[in-house]
């Protein structure tokens, strides 16, 4: 088919780092053109798109660096798709497998209307996950030098008797402590290092707070015992905006919180959750309920941890119980960012310390 055909065109492109490769497509599936490798730069990619007409359909797969290439294509005019990573896998399992057949396969997907599909956040949500990831991370490695400095003092037989070796009576033991030279200058970096960590921590959660000051959802979930502003950041982040999801059981499955169900024939199958979402989420949700006093959420923890609890195991069913909460945990959240109010809550408890 000539490079003049008048209708609208599809175009699959296989985005790689340094490489990207772009296929078109007529609606009848006839390919337009031959395959047009390029740099993967937003100037070799408006070239590239300029044989693909007015309001091309595009797909592309949510890989490393998407960000960029979608935000181009939009500004281009075009409808942008995002493949999911876990839908498309089975590409890798042909004889042959290239650049070109994987952009050529995302086409034809679209085409058909078979294309599993990733969510595109708007860019001002796109923003705030970077700040809250990032957020996420830095925590993360707080953790991580912490753990450090009790490893250096259980190797010099240093056991501390507090619970927190960096609250106050913890913070007077590392300045009392004479290690010898190599493990005190361990010590003393690592605790710079929290100095610097705890003060980033700070100011992100600064910035954060300050761009959902106006957001309903972000101030009416923290009304939910054990939720605060980082565990409600979060929320506000991953889910994005939450009326796409038909109700809380699509939330709660999208964030990998339900049991896997594999059903053939007369076999059914349940096993444990999928965790196939977002992990901040699942993160989110399962440390809120163990800080909730919440009484509903409390009353489906001591259910299902005694009723799937092994006997003779006091405590089995714990996590089993920890899960189940943050299902009904993630309902309110749902409920409190479309609404932008709780209802289902009980006033009359006050949470334990709310992240």
């Amino acid at each position: 088919m000539s490079e003049s055909y008048a209708g609208r065109q599809y175009v699959g492109i296989d985005l790689h780092r340094r490489r990207t490769v772009v296929v078109r497509m007529a609606a009848d599936g006839q390919r337009l053109g031959s395959m047009v490798r390029i740099s993967s730069t937003p100037e070799a990619l408006r070239a590239a798109m300029a044989a693909a007409g007015p309001a091309p359909r595009v797909v592309l797969e949510a890989t490393y660096g998407w960000y960029w290439a979608v935000e181009t294509l939009q500004r281009l005019g075009a409808e942008v798709h995002l493949a999911h990573p876990l839908g498309v896998k089975g590409f890798s399992y042909r004889r042959v497998k290239n650049d070109e057949l994987d952009a050529a396969d995302l086409a034809d997907l679209l085409r058909m209307g078979r294309l599993p599909e990733a969510y595109i956040a708007p860019e001002p949500i796109r923003a705030l996950r970077e700040l809250v990831r990032y957020r996420a991370k830095l925590s993360g490695w707080r953790a991580s030098v912490k753990s450090s400095v009790h490893a250096v003092l259980a190797k010099r037989g240093v056991l501390p008797s507090m619970s927190d070796l960096f609250g106050v009576a913890g913070t007077e033991l590392l300045d009392a402590l004479a290690l010898e030279p190599a493990y005190g200058a361990r010590v003393s970096s690592l605790r710079e290092l929290l100095g610097m960590l705890d003060t980033e921590i700070t100011g992100f959660d600064y910035v954060i707070a300050q761009m959902l000051a106006g957001h309903r959802g972000y101030h009416a979930i923290q009304q939910i015992s054990g939720v605060g502003p980082v565990f409600a950041a979060v929320f506000v982040a991953e889910i994005g905006e939450v009326a796409r999801f038909a109700g809380p059981e699509k939330l709660a499955s999208w964030a990998g919180l339900t049991p896997r169900h594999r059903e053939s024939d007369t076999k059914i199958r349940r096993g444990r959750i999928t965790k196939q979402g977002s992990a901040l989420v699942r993160w989110a949700a399962v440390e809120a309920v163990q800080r909730s006093n919440e009484s509903k959420i409390n009353q489906i923890r001591a259910r299902i941890s005694d009723r799937r609890g092994r006997p003779g195991h006091p405590g089995s069913g714990r996590n089993i119980a920890k899960v189940a909460a943050a299902r009904t945990l993630l309902g309110l959240v749902y409920y409190g960012l479309r609404d932008g109010h709780i209802r289902a809550v009980d006033h009359n408890t006050h949470g334990r310390t709310a992240a």
